[in-house]
């Protein structure tokens, strides 16, 4: 008995010697290495909660700009709409002062032309009742003397 002890302890000592602290440090760098990748884990969540608030506000600030570009657009074709409007009443209105325009004209050589007639049947009567031929060049003062007052 006393040769296994002996040979335990010479067992002891050798791994004692050679084969733990081998693996003391082998369980080390395990540790070390399950230790820098737990804190990089942590600083990865960090990261992405801090990527993650940035999108966030780029998202809402993209958003905004977005809201702010469509109300411009809006104001810009409302403006436009009302410039388009302005612009049709414009040349109705244009439209319409021509258009009375023309209308006095019309009814001017209208009533110039009516004139020319009644002074021809006047002409025409007043031969029939006098019974002889009138001379419109002998009397033409007469005539535009009538025309005139009609």
């Amino acid at each position: 008995m006393f040769v296994q002890f002996v040979v335990l302890f010479i067992l002891a000592g050798f791994v004692a010697k050679y084969i733990w602290p081998t693996v003391t440090n082998a369980l080390d760098e395990r540790i070390k290495k399950i230790s820098d990748g737990l804190a990089a884990a942590d600083q990865g969540k960090a990261a992405m909660a801090l990527a993650e608030k940035r999108a966030q506000a780029e998202l809402a600030g993209a958003r905004d700009e977005g809201q702010k570009r469509i109300g411009d657009a809006e104001k810009r074709a409302h403006l436009l709409a009302e410039e388009i409007k302005q612009n049709a009443q414009a040349e109705a209105a244009r439209i319409i002062e021509q258009a009375k325009a023309e209308a006095v004209q019309q009814v001017t050589k209208a009533r110039e032309e009516l004139r020319a007639q009644v002074a021809t049947l006047a002409v025409k009567g007043a031969e029939q009742i006098l019974k002889r031929e009138v001379n419109v060049s002998v009397h033409a003062d007469l005539l535009k003397q009538l025309e005139t007052e009609l």
